[in-house]
């Protein structure tokens, strides 16, 4: 089954080809970074017009790429939840104008399951049940993966998600858009001992993220050295912030894969790309005889392949949506 996929959750205009789920017969995407750079940020209004200038070119690449055309393809598979919602209708309703003129089913795809189904690709032998990690700039939780459409939430983050966390908190110390994927690359020389942050818990939620208190410390770790004269080594404080995120992370994976009885690990989204956290999961994991899961380095971040992969299996679960198919800015994995 060869499934066009379409993703345009936030400033990546994507579009891809994939068969039976696991096979990638085209990879195409269209990033905003270089414009959104300009503000430190994604600009919503900015991401929604992009994406309805790219999507057309987007697609037919995606098709020409795969050496097909329309008539050779049997589903259409969207992201339309959870993410900026000017950018999402501008995928739906795109998706939604194929598949109603090609007569062709419709597959309404959650932006954190697709996440989670880039691990499917990189990893083909990997089947569920397991435990999933999932880190992004707009989510953190972790999840259960019962089945391939059958989730449950274990622990979430209260407040910030982890990579908004990196993202403010490089910001914060100048480091320049997208403020992650930069801090990461500028902490790999940094001491991550030279500051000390604090262990976030959420009372009575033992599997429950908070992050904004780490934020917090760095504004006041920066403030602190402006008004005493001085200079803060912008290297070792990434490291740092790096390591404290990722110790929480990790922390409470462990104690929820412990209590739950699971012994296979994935990752997904955006922040698995970060090779802090990598390196501290790969650890545990070994460390504990865990089996784990990373995606490759070109699916951690926002792509319709992830899309076309978990629609595949929405499909077969007989999750499908018609012409009223509406795109929702937030919508929980097990909804």
């Amino acid at each position: 089954m060869k499934i066009l996929a379409i993703e345009s959750s936030c400033d990546e205009t994507a579009a891809a080809v994939v068969e039976d789920g696991r096979k990638v017969l085209s990879n195409v995407v269209a990033s905003q970074v270089e414009e959104h750079k300009i503000y430190g940020g994604v600009v919503p209004e900015i991401a929604s017009r992009r994406h309805a200038e790219a999507i057309s070119g987007v697609v037919e690449k995606a098709l020409s790429d795969a050496s097909l055309t329309l008539d050779g393809i049997d589903a259409v598979a969207v992201t339309y939840a959870p993410g900026l919602i000017g950018a999402l209708l501008v995928g739906v309703n795109y998706a939604k104008s194929l598949a109603y003129s090609k007569k062709l089913p419709l597959i309404p795809v959650h932006h954190l399951r697709s996440h989670i189904a880039a691990n499917y690709i990189t990893h083909s032998e990997l089947r569920p049940p397991f435990f999933c990690l999932v880190v992004s700039g707009g989510n953190t939780a972790m999840v259960e993966v019962r089945d391939y459409t059958d989730f449950r939430i274990i622990g979430r983050t209260r407040d910030d998600a982890a990579g908004e966390a990196l993202d403010k908190a490089a910001r914060t110390m100048g480091i320049p858009y997208p403020g992650g994927l930069n801090m990461d690359r500028l902490a790999k020389d940094g001491d991550s001992s030279a500051y000390k942050f604090p262990t976030p818990k959420v009372e009575n939620s033992p599997y429950d993220f908070s992050f904004s208190g780490l934020k917090t410390s760095v504004i006041n770790i920066l403030h602190n050295a402006e008004q005493k004269g001085v200079e803060i080594n912008k290297a070792d404080l990434g490291a740092s912030f790096q390591k404290a995120v990722s110790d929480c992370l990790c922390k409470n994976t462990l104690k929820a894969m412990e209590e739950f009885g699971y012994t296979t690990l994935a990752v997904a989204g955006g922040v698995s790309a970060n090779s802090v956290l990598r390196e501290a999961l790969t650890q545990m994991c070994k460390a504990k005889g865990f089996k784990l899961y990373l995606p490759e380095l070109s699916l951690c971040g926002d792509n319709a392949v992830m899309v076309g992969s978990q629609g595949y299996y929405e499909y077969l679960s007989g999750n499908t949506a018609g012409p009223e198919l509406n795109a929702y800015a937030g919508k929980a994995i097990d909804e």
